[in-house]
């Protein structure tokens, strides 16, 4: 099961869906939605998705996780639209005889979706919004915000140095 959903991610759905009487483990990764994030008091966020691709590429995740690990199966649902705080944006269940595997594959899966699914996230701030991922573009601040955009500038490339571990 590969799908972009528009509404809540049934979760129970996808783990039977994997799961079968040889399976040790059943893992169901939930990302959801968070208050705060990069220093910033998150409202919602909104996701949008090239569904079609989207589907295709999660099935691709799929068989290179079982080429490194021996799972028995795999299922990745992704939510679109407008996600409130503490929403299910995705979720992903493995199945696999040994817990060891499943917790590897499940965070492969993640990684791997986050990498290559063309799905995009916005995070809407109480005051601005940002597309991840376009995090060298302009940032859309609130009115009388204060923020110049050169600053936001300065500490978009800070922290895209961060996460590259540069000083």
């Amino acid at each position: 099961m590969f799908k972009v959903v528009e509404g809540p991610i049934e979760d129970i759905a996808l783990e039977d869906a994997v799961r079968t009487d040889a399976d040790g483990a059943v893992i169901v990764f939930r990302g959801v939605a968070r208050r705060f994030s990069r220093g910033r008091d998150v409202v919602h966020l909104e996701y949008e998705a090239y569904p079609e691709m989207a589907e295709k590429v999660m099935a691709q995740i799929a068989d290179e996780m079982k080429t490194r690990w021996p799972i028995s199966g795999v299922a990745i649902v992704h939510r679109t639209g407008v996600l409130e705080i503490g929403q299910a944006s995705v979720a992903i269940a493995v199945a696999a005889p040994h817990r060891g595997e499943a917790f590897l594959a499940a965070q492969y899966a993640i990684d791997r979706l986050k990498e290559i699914v063309p799905i995009w996230k916005k995070e809407v701030w109480s005051d601005g919004s940002q597309w991840i991922g376009w995090e060298n573009e302009r940032v859309v601040s609130g009115q009388g915000s204060g923020v110049s955009e050169s600053k936001v500038a300065d500490q978009v490339h800070h922290t895209a140095a961060e996460r590259r571990h540069e000083p």
